[in-house]
């Protein structure tokens, strides 16, 4: 999975198309990404105990990776992500700038 935790991302598709946010949870086995202030959802609570009330919680739910774009911190612009070995290890690079990500 390309998209990490911490990186700064761009919805493509869907009701939240053109927003940005940070992704706060990555699920790599799911594809799944939690971007925060994207995909928001009320959660309705119950009063736990007597005399407290009852809530509604907004909560961000996870979106598919195919539907967000990473944003490159050189160019700043949403694009498609290459891999290139420096040394042993490997690095993400921007294929518009072929900066490091």
């Amino acid at each position: 999975m390309k998209i990490k935790k911490n990186d700064t991302v761009k919805i493509i598709s869907g009701k939240d198309r053109g927003k940005t946010g940070k992704v706060t949870h990555a699920f790599p086995k799911e594809n799944k990404i939690v971007v925060e202030g994207v995909n928001i959802h009320k959660k309705h609570t119950r009063p736990k105990k007597q005399g407290q009330k009852g809530q509604v919680i907004q909560m961000p739910m996870p979106i598919h990776i195919s539907n967000a774009m990473i944003i490159c911190s050189n160019c700043s612009k949403p694009v498609r992500i290459a891999s290139k070995k420096a040394g042993a290890k490997k690095i993400r690079v921007c294929k518009k700038c072929n900066g490091e990500i």
